[in-house]
């Protein structure tokens, strides 16, 4: 049977949602957590059939009205708007499966070598990541190897004491890869990946089935480092235009904090202990 990656997500998100979150009365015992169908359905103003078939899979091409309704009824924000319509082929552009070049331009990567007080690095849609400075090589040393970032979170142990805050680590984590998932469901790098982590981490499956959907833009990162103890950054993700599905991302301490002491530190130790040939070129 075909994948029904719209139905599982329209699934999802109405387990999600209360009838009190959405100023409906709750009547009768609910057999499952959430929405019924028929709520889902008069709050969209769609027929509930009609509804029911979508997230069974005999209906996969809703209107971009039915899906602007859909998404005001199951409370959607930007990134998991933006996701359903992928998942029904009908963002314009965004459906179309474009495959992620693995490899990094010598621009991008000069760019990257010209922050040597701040960590960056280039990952893909799948969390791999691509290059990175020398700052960043610093900063992720407790992964063996520091290959990709959904892996490295869920599967090294290193992850549970690097992430100060493991459970929202993991919580973005997997909101990336499903945000990854509306671009090319059937992407192999993906599917390969989600298997994995599924085979070997029962949370990973947990907030996987969930269909929560954030892409990376920015956040706060509270990260405990063996060599140089706590630290508090924030960071930028930026699109690489000549590249899609390529992200810069750039990491931040706050000027004169005990964390911009931290990572100044960091990037001297390792300035002694690694060549600057063994820093990471890429991954094909």
């Amino acid at each position: 049977m075909a994948d029904n990656h719209l139905g599982d997500f329209l699934r999802a998100r109405r387990a999600d949602q209360r009838p009190e979150d959405v100023g409906m009365a709750s009547y009768g015992t609910r057999r499952v957590a959430g929405l019924r169908r028929e709520e889902v359905a008069v709050l969209a103003g769609v027929n509930a059939d009609y509804y029911t078939r979508l997230e069974q899979g005999r209906e996969r091409n809703p209107s971009p009205q039915v899906l602007d309704a859909l998404g005001r009824a199951l409370r959607l924000d930007a990134d998991a708007r933006a996701h359903l319509y992928r998942l029904a082929g009908a963002a314009p552009g965004d459906h179309v499966a474009v495959h992620t070049a693995d490899s990094v331009s010598p621009a991008l990567r000069q760019l990257m070598d010209g922050y040597p007080n701040t960590p960056a690095f280039v990952v893909d849609r799948t969390l791999d990541i691509l290059a990175t400075n020398a700052l960043a090589d610093a900063l992720y040393a407790p992964f063996d190897p520091a290959d990709n970032l959904a892996r490295m979170t869920f599967l090294d142990p290193a992850g549970r004491h690097f992430y100060t805050d493991w459970d929202r680590a993991c919580q973005a984590t997997v909101a990336n890869l499903r945000h990854a998932a509306g671009f090319d469901p059937n992407d192999s790098r993906l599917r390969a990946l989600v298997r994995t982590l599924t085979e070997h981490s029962t949370e990973f499956t947990r907030l996987w089935n969930a269909h929560t959907v954030r892409g990376k833009t920015r956040d706060a990162k509270h990260l405990l480092h063996p060599e140089v103890g706590a630290l508090t950054l924030t960071y930028q993700a930026f699109d690489v235009r000549d590249a899609p599905g390529q992200q810069l991302v750039i990491y931040h301490a706050e000027p004169g904090s005990s964390s911009a002491q931290a990572l100044g530190l960091l990037g001297s130790l390792h300035a002694t202990r690694r060549p600057s040939e063994a820093r990471r070129q890429g991954r094909g």
